[in-house]
Formats: structure tokens, C-alpha cells, sequence
């Protein structure tokens, strides 16, 4: 994910547990923990599983099944993280688990055409009229990755525009920070990174007119594309204006720049055409993630017929992969989009939301607790804060992350799981009942009377 690496991820002696309930066991996910240390940097494969920014050692899970997981020691847990989001019908969907086992019959990879790629590309474009063409690739980083490309060779222009707070995958050009003044070159925010690269990207901070306009000004006829997550949720929940985003469209179509949505997160999850039809404003170009793969590694990008028509073998922006539109993440992505696609699948999804994040908003509330659930469809944040909105990332209070260290570790000890750190969000799945709502709605209740000192 993304946020802040260094205090992410730097290791703190753990004190001793004083609070509301006694840890649970984590012998066994210790014990395997020890030993991926020998095998991997950090003992993960992705800096965040790392458990660094808060308590304890990370827990290996063993099992998911509907909105339940269990880690290796037997713990098991409500589980609000969905595999970073992609699992909307939760872990183990029998008709996701039934269509990848009936394609597995047949091969797992060909390095070649299927008719399933015709298939999941049918079900997404004859719902989605936002996109006229697409390409599958592996991951949302790739997806990132090659709209950028594109929109460079389709422009024939150079610099990309991004803000601070957003997270576009660890590509080397979009891993840049924001420097000092209003418009800034990125600077790199990991080692390995040259310069060079960062010198094409501009970062600026959400919610600021000028700044984009500054940048414009500056950069005329330089700007290849602003990208932006539309809702962005990778350094907290920091939901925008319809009409900043508005802007956006409206200014990059004066100045010849193209708008991308980056929708690795939000496509398919505040509705099956993603928040570019939420707030009914059309980009340029659009990417989506995992969810179109039933939670598999899988990635696409889409534009317009014309847009698109500059990919190779059509047009001279290079892009492969040996494992895109592989036929098992594309058979359960057939299986999980044609759930999506059932009536009131979202209306119901959200409603369930609406409630639940209500009820945690009503109880914070009536005991003044600073502490606000932001929320959109079925994805929410919880943040220390007593701020009515948080739209930019300098605005999120870096000290409240040790109230969230306390409240994640209460959490896990009441048998709710939630991403380790504070600037993730969480999601609800179609798998999670209303028993389990009230089970977690009680955890967070006396986890949040234990973290305010009410217990």
C-alpha cells in the first residue's frame, strides 16, 4: 500500500498489553513469521503485511470462508480487509470457487487467446459505457503502469500530473512525493528511484485549484495526463468534491491532457461502473484491479475506441504479458461480475454499509469521542479526528495513528480484522450477515470505550 514508508514500517518495542482483553495467541504465525524473515526482506512479500505500524507479529492466515477468516494459530476473525478490497462477495464464493475449478479442468495458463477473455471483456463493456475498448494485464500497478504509457505516446508529451495521497502502485514514475512549494517535481519516495524519473511527475495536493492551475500555467503543452484516484483510498478515505473533480475533467480537456481514473480500488466497488459514473463524469482513461478477477491477480485498463487503437500490435505504445487474461482470474472474474450484475446488488451492499457505519458514528458520537467513519458504497475509514471532512492527506493527524495501533490490537482481540494501519480502509462484503455486523458493531463499541479510557 502506500503511506509515509518510514513510519510505517520502522520497527518500535511493543509494550505490554494493559488493556481491554488478553492477546490472542499468535505462537504459530510467530513461529512461520521467524522463519519468511530468513526467506523474504521483512519476512513478507508486501511491506504493509509487516505488522510495523501496529501491535504484534503479522498473522498467517490459513482460511477464508464468507466474511470469516482464520490465521494459523485458530484465531478466527470478521474480516473487514476483503483482500484489500477485491473479495465483494467475500472469501470462497462458491460460484467464484465452482467456475475457477470447472476451467482448471482444462489448463491453468496458455500464453495464448481464450474464449474467456471474449467473455469477461463482453460482461464488463456491455455494462460499462465508460470504456469502448480494454486490455487485460496482471495487476493494478501494470494497469497504471501502461496508462501511463499511453497516455504519453497518445500525446506525445512527457510529464504526469499526481497528487499527494494518492497511490498508483509501485511504478517508478508515479512513486514520488510532493517537495516543498505549491507545484513541485515529485521526489522519490523509495530508494532506486532515479531522479530523472521523478522530474516528469508533478505532485500536488488534493483539493487545490491553484496548484493545478500553477501547474498548467507552468508546464503549457507539457502535460501528458493527470491521474487521480477518484475516490481516494490508499492513504485514508479522502473523498473529493463532485465539482473538484469536475475541474479536473474540465481542464485537462482546455489543455489537451488526458484524465485518468485510477479505479484499481473504487471500479466495480461503489458500483459496477466504479465512481467515474457515481459522480458522472467521464475520463479519458480508467483502470480497475483484482475485483474483475474474483480477488486474482489481475489488472485492466480502457479508453475509447480511438485511444486504445495506439496500443500495440495496433498502434506503437508497447504493452504484453505472459499471464494476461489468464483463464482462471478470468473465469472468476466471469463468476464474481455476473453476481454484480444481479438487481439491487448494490443498493442492498451500500444499504448495509449505511447502517453499519451509522451505528459505529452514532455511539462515537454520543460519548464525544473524536472520532469520525467516513464512508462511500460499501468502503469506510475510521479516523481519530473531530474534522467533518478530510480531502487531503496533509490534513489526516499523524500522532491519532497510535490511537489506531490501540484499537486495531482491541479489535483482533474481540475477533475483527481490519488492515494493519491506520490509513487503510475498510471494506463490507455481500457475505457479511447481519449477525456478523452486530458482532463487530459490539467489538468496536468496547474497543473504542477501552482506547478513550472509558474501560
Amino acid at each position: 500500500m502506500i503511506n509515509s514508508f518510514k513510519k510505517m514500517f520502522s520497527v518500535e518495542s511493543e509494550p505490554v498489553n494493559t488493556t481491554g482483553k488478553p492477546d490472542i495467541c499468535r505462537e504459530k504465525s510467530a513461529e512461520l513469521y521467524e522463519k519468511a524473515k530468513t526467506y523474504f526482506p521483512g519476512g513478507v512479500n508486501s511491506p504493509v503485511r509487516a505488522f510495523k505500524s501496529v501491535y504484534g507479529t503479522p498473522l498467517f492466515i490459513e482460511k477464508g470462508d464468507g466474511s470469516q477468516l482464520w490465521d494459523a494459530d485458530g484465531n478466527q476473525f470478521i474480516d473487514f480487509c476483503c483482500s484489500w478490497g477485491p473479495l465483494i462477495l467475500g472469501h470462497n464464493h462458491p460460484k467464484v470457487r465452482e467456475k475457477v475449478i470447472e476451467v482448471m479442468q482444462n489448463g491453468m495458463s496458455f500464453g495464448a487467446p481464450t474464449a474467456l477473455e471474449n467473455e469477461l471483456a463482453e460482461l464488463i463493456l456491455k455494462n460499462n459505457k465508460l470504456i469502448e475498448k480494454m486490455r487485460f494485464v496482471s495487476s493494478g500497478t501494470e494497469a497504471v503502469m501502461s496508462a501511463i504509457r499511453l497516455a504519453r505516446g497518445y500525446t506525445k508529451r512527457d510529464k504526469i500530473l499526481k497528487f499527494e495521497g494518492c497511490y498508483h502502485g509501485h511504478s517508478d514514475s508515479l512513486l514520488v512525493k510532493a517537495g516543498s512549494g505549491l507545484v513541485t517535481f515529485g521526489e522519490t519516495s523509495s530508494a532506486g528511484v532515479p531522479k530523472s524519473f521523478a522530474d516528469e511527475t508533478i505532485v500536488v495536493a488534493l483539493n487545490d485549484k491553484k496548484a493545478i492551475e500553477a501547474a498548467f500555467d507552468e508546464f503549457k503543452g507539457q502535460i501528458a495526463a493527470i491521474i487521480i484516484e477518484p475516490v481516494p483510498a490508499n492513504n485514508g478515505l479522502l473523498l473529493q468534491e463532485k465539482a473538484y473533480l469536475q475541474f479536473l475533467r474540465e481542464i485537462c480537456t482546455q489543455n489537451g491532457t488526458l484524465l485518468i481514473f485510477d479505479e484499481v480500488i473504487s471500479g466495480f466497488r461503489v458500483g459496477f461502473e466504479g465512481a467515474a459514473a457515481y459522480y458522472d463524469i467521464k475520463p479519458d482513461i480508467l483502470t480497475y484491479g483484482k475485483i474483475i478477477g474474483g480477488g486474482l491477480p489481475v489488472g485492466a485498463y480502457g479508453s475509447s475506441v480511438e485511444i486504445m487503437a495506439h496500443v500495440s500490435p495496433d498502434g506503437g505504445v508497447y504493452q504484453g504479458g505472459t499471464l494476461s487474461g489468464n483463464p482462471v482470474a478470468m473465469a472468476a472474474g466471469i463468476a464474481q461480475l455476473t453476481e454484480l450484475l444481479r438487481s439491487n446488488f448494490y443498493r442492498d451492499l451500500d444499504k448495509k454499509t449505511e447502517e453499519f457505519v451509522s451505528a459505529i458514528q452514532r455511539f462515537a458520537t454520543a460519548r464525544n469521542y473524536k472520532f469520525k467513519v467516513f464512508s462511500i458504497g460499501s468502503i469506510f475509514w475510521f479516523a481519530f479526528t473531530d474534522q467533518e471532512a478530510i480531502r487531503r492527506a496533509d490534513e489526516i493527524d499523524a500522532s491519532s495513528m497510535e490511537l489506531f495501533k490501540k484499537l486495531h490490537r482491541e479489535l483482533l482481540n474481540r475477533g475483527v480484522y481490519l488492515g494493519p494501519s491506520g490509513y487503510e480502509v475498510g471494506f463490507i462484503s455481500s457475505a457479511h450477515t447481519k449477525i456478523d455486523l452486530e458482532k463487530a458493531k459490539r467489538a468496536i463499541f468496547d474497543s473504542l470505550e477501552v482506547v478513550f479510557g472509558g474501560k
